[in-house]
């Protein structure tokens, strides 16, 4: 009985056991999830950008040019991206200089520091707006004592860089965090033996490491920072051709029922989004072949 069993044992067990039969899927059914996957992306991304651009294609090319040209439309992509930009330069170094004490310094409270870096992508942004616009007012907390001094951010573009350098901040700081805890420690032991000053050991030694990373946190930040409303729009002040942002023009088409103009400035943004994501997506393959090397 026993010579049985253990011979249907070892007739059951052996398909599994034989070379180049490893199954190596983390999930059964290839080709259901594949086809689920696909049915996910074309309800969810494909179907809606596709209504955005046909809805674009009523417009004649100069109908569509002078929507996406128009004065105050300029003014809004000038305030959008630029604001963006220098948010997400700010977060370039201030987001370094946050991973780099949270990796490398022991402190009190710096598991709340840490925790406190998320708090941006837990926040409502509307919340944020009404926070921010509460503190830098004239009236608020901080903005009673700038505005004596003729320093004004709420209800400006300055107000603007303050919102954008919220939202964006956590992608740099998370971004570089990983990276930094990676990065062998060896290295700079060596470089320091060998009479490498502490700036050129970060020069030549963890800011190359560290460069790939940094690049896809600014690349995040200024792509979160293009896209980003709830929290602008109550700091901003809203007033066309000086604070008004580029997804408040769209806002504004659509209650005036000017769809096509709305969907004309939203392919525009769409473009310049999916130009950033091949960007990010860059950044982040030339990450990984460093990490790999």
């Amino acid at each position: 009985m026993s010579g049985v069993t253990s011979s249907a044992l070892s007739s059951a067990t052996a398909p599994l056991s034989r070379p180049g039969r490893r199954n190596n899927r983390v999930l059964p059914g290839f080709n259901l999830t594949l086809g689920y996957a696909l049915l996910y992306l074309c309800l969810i991304v494909l179907i809606p950008l596709s209504a955005l651009v046909f809805k674009t294609f009523t417009l004649t090319w100069d109908q569509f040019w002078v929507a996406v040209t128009a004065p105050r439309v300029m003014a809004s992509y000038r305030l959008t991206f630029g604001t963006s930009l220098i948010a997400a330069l700010v977060n370039l170094v201030f987001g370094l200089l946050l991973a780099w004490v949270l990796v490398r310094y022991k402190f009190p409270g710096k598991k709340i520091i840490d925790a406190l870096v998320d708090l941006p992508f837990a926040l409502p942004t509307a919340v944020a707006g009404i926070s921010l616009t509460a503190l830098l007012a004239g009236n608020g907390w901080v903005g009673q004592y700038l505005e004596p001094h003729g320093i004004k951010l709420a209800f400006t573009p300055a107000g603007v860089v303050v919102a954008l350098i919220f939202v964006g901040l956590p992608f740099v700081v998370r971004t570089v965090q990983p990276v930094l805890e990676d990065t062998e420690k060896e290295l700079e032991e060596a470089a320091t033996s060998l009479g490498a000053t502490r700036l050129q050991t970060f020069t030549r030694v963890i800011f190359p490491s560290i460069l790939p990373a940094l690049l896809t946190g600014f690349a995040m930040a200024f792509a979160r920072a293009i896209g980003e409303y709830g929290s602008v729009i109550f700091i901003a002040g809203n007033m066309p051709m000086i604070s008004e942002i580029t997804p408040l023009i769209i806002i504004g088409k659509l209650e005036q029922y000017d769809y096509a103009g709305a969907t004309a400035v939203a392919l525009v943004m769409l473009v310049i989004s999916f130009l950033l994501l091949l960007v990010i997506n860059g950044l982040q393959g030339w990450q990984r072949r460093r990490s790999e090397s």
